[in-house]
């Protein structure tokens, strides 16, 4: 292995065999300097085709700064070309990953997508626009490794069925983003290609499992990208930047996996969520992928201005979150409720902490009960540091495990849980009675907390059960969301040093160390809010993102 800088990949480029031509790695040290080390012919025509504009940066500038509706827009009538918009990106990229390494490698395809465009006499919704993908999504010629040593030989055959219809609405994949290996952490570090450092504070962790996307796009490099979310893979790194994301109801848009997975975008807007989906839901989708019901984007329901009818709460009661993700929740509630919108303090949810933790544990049981993920990390594979610990945990022998459970309950004896059986049927049951609830409510959307602010680097690894605010919903099967709203004050630094947990146990007490040192210093980092909807009605949820994000103007980081 080779020493190299923070930031930088862990293998040397031997080790990359198809990838190697793509991107020379010593290009992800941020202390390279571009111009004196262009590694691949892509990059060198990127070069060559910036240099007329190298002379006006406020051209560069101005298309970086363009929402992607407008950017869009511009596309479509002509006055920005493809070409253009295409390597400024990919300049931007570059510069991006040098800092944080947030890029596997870019992809020297994007060129022949292109002209294929250029040459097209249709214009697709995503028309010139650059797309970065999660490197497990499958593109033609390319890896899809999951930070897995034995995944470095295999070649995807054909592009993904998301990457043939991203493609044929005119968008160009122009890179793939870093993950944590076997995608199951909320960290972003793989043994081959290394960590990924936040764009804001490299002292941070940008999140996971997108964590490549959520970095690349809080840097300023990707202006739409595709993530997925099997636990909050999509909405934990977006809370950590400071992003919109968006999971889908599971099936909405399929990735055939071993664990219910659903492929979502991320972006710096809910209108680029809901132009994605537009974008994605078409005749083309239905067509390639049976599975996926055949329902168009419904730009009614985005487009409605009818107050909704608002669940609310702060806090599952099983992992209480740091006072400023509370806060924000309170403050949308209040901006909500001054809005017009009716909001209920009553959820769905009879007993949230019970609830919470059965769905946290099936979940738990899903993942870790996964074949492909047990054998790819315990055979012939070197096993990331941030995995070591869930994995020998894994590997210990069940009676092991069930002494272990026999010692530590009494130091959670505190918190009633309700019934904490796992059987088969907990889930659809308690799903059945979730949605049988909210429909007695009469609720449109629930608003309620998600994990942030960014940990520190190494943290997340230790407080893995407060992925609970996400979870649920995965669990759950609804479509879910984060947006943006406010950032961390000092009076949320010091009301983090009053945290005492929901029981105010032994464990609870030997929380508070690890949350204080997880989040603290985090003054003007993002703080972003969940919104929620009942299954296979994302264009509500994104509907209810966008009353959120225009509510929060003015209060959250630029």
């Amino acid at each position: 292995m080779f020493a190299l800088s923070p930031g930088c990949p862990a293998l040397p480029v031997s080790v990359l065999r198809d990838e190697r031509t793509v991107m020379s790695w010593p290009v992800a040290n941020s202390h390279c300097d571009r111009r004196k080390a262009l590694p691949c012919p892509l990059l060198q025509r990127m070069d060559k085709a910036l240099q007329h504009l190298g002379s006006c940066v406020c051209i560069l500038d101005a298309i970086l700064s363009l929402p992607l509706l407008e950017l869009s827009a511009r596309l479509q009538e002509g006055s920005l070309s493809p070409r253009t918009v295409l390597y400024t990106y990919l300049e931007k990229a570059l510069e991006v990953t040098q800092q944080t390494n947030c890029l596997r490698h870019f992809i020297p395809e994007c060129e022949e997508q292109l002209q294929e465009i250029e040459r097209r006499m249709e214009k697709g919704l995503l028309y010139g626009i650059p797309v970065s993908i999660k490197d497990h999504i499958g593109h033609k010629g390319h890896l899809a490794t999951c930070g897995l040593m034995q995944c470095l030989d295999t070649v995807m055959e054909e592009d993904s069925v998301l990457v043939k219809v991203l493609k044929r609405q005119g968008a160009i994949p122009f890179a793939m983003t870093n993950v944590p290996q076997s995608l199951f952490s909320y960290e972003c570090s793989n043994p081959i290609f290394g960590q990924t450092l936040h764009p804001l504070d490299p002292r941070r962790s940008p999140g996971g499992s997108s964590g490549g996307e959520g970095a690349l796009i809080a840097g300023g490099g990707s202006i739409l990208g595709m993530g997925s979310d099997m636990g909050g893979s999509i909405r934990l790194p977006s809370s950590f930047c400071g992003l919109c994301g968006l999971k889908p109801t599971c099936g909405c848009l399929l990735l055939s996996h071993a664990v219910p997975c659903a492929l979502g975008p991320m972006a710096r807007d809910v209108d680029s969520l809901a132009l994605c989906m537009k974008a994605l839901l078409c005749q083309e989708m239905f067509q390639l992928d049976p599975s996926v019901p055949p329902i168009p984007f419904n730009e009614e329901v985005y487009s409605s201005s009818t107050p909704l009818r608002v669940g609310y709460y702060d806090t599952d009661s099983y992992f209480p979150l740091p006072p400023c993700m509370r806060r924000a929740v309170k403050e949308t509630r209040s901006a909500l409720q001054a809005a017009g919108h009716q909001v209920s303090t009553t959820t769905p949810c009879p007993s949230p902490q019970g609830a919470t933790l059965r769905s946290l544990r099936k979940g738990k049981q899903l993942l870790w009960c996964d074949p492909i993920l047990l054998s790819s990390l315990s055979t012939g594979n070197i096993v990331d540091p941030i995995l070591k610990p869930l994995v020998n945990s894994c590997k210990m022998p069940r009676l092991v495990k069930k002494l272990l459970a026999l010692l530590l309950k009494p130091l959670v004896s505190a918190c009633p849980s309700g019934q904490e059986q796992e059987l088969p049927g907990v889930t659809p049951v308690y799903r059945s009675q979730f949605i049988s609830q909210w429909q007695e409510l009469q609720l449109d959307v629930v608003l309620c907390p998600v994990l942030g602010p960014a940990f520190a680097t190494g943290y997340p690894r230790k407080l893995l059960g407060a992925i609970s605010s996400t979870m649920l919903y995965n669990v759950l099967n609804f479509p879910a969301g984060v947006v943006p709203v406010s950032s961390v004050t000092e009076a949320d630094e010091e009301e983090l040093k009053l945290y005492k947990g929901c029981c105010d146990d032994p464990w609870d007490r030997a929380l508070k160390q690890v949350w204080e040192m997880a989040v603290s210093g985090a003054v003007g980092m993002p703080v972003v809010v969940q919104c929620v909807a009942l299954p296979w009605q994302e264009e509500l949820c994104l509907r209810f993102m966008k009353e959120v994000e225009t509510l929060s103007r003015g209060r959250r980081v630029p």
